[in-house]
């Protein structure tokens, strides 16, 4: 059990250290695609995109006025995007009944794909 605490320990560390090294890389290869005003970005074999997204972020203490049906509540338990988005495609809840529990927040995400 001691060397799998230790491996584990070890891993956590690299994992760290590898997600500083994204985290900077995916900064330095944004600031690129920005200064140049591209989205896209092709160099040697791989592709570069650009994807902004927008993503919903619910307010519990709206979205709870808003669905007054503590069954449902009860399905959510708390706001969780997926799970609403699934109750909103069964016709459980409507999103005008919600239009107000919620803001869009955009993101941007970088794709790093092998041609």
């Amino acid at each position: 059990m001691d060397k799998k605490v230790k491996r584990y320990y070890q891993l956590k560390q690299k994992q760290k250290e590898i997600e500083q090294e994204l985290t900077e890389l995916r900064g330095d290869i944004m600031n690129h695609c920005k200064e140049q005003g591209v989205f896209e970005l092709e160099v040697g074999n791989y592709k570069a995109k650009i994807v902004r997204q927008e993503r919903k972020e619910y307010d519990d203490d709206k979205l709870y006025e808003a669905l007054p049906d503590p069954g449902v509540w009860r399905m959510l338990s708390k706001s969780d995007a997926s799970k609403i988005a699934s109750l909103i495609k069964l016709n459980v809840i409507s999103e005008e009944k919600i239009k107000d529990a919620f803001s869009v927040k955009s993101i941007t995400l970088l794709q790093v794909d092998k041609k």
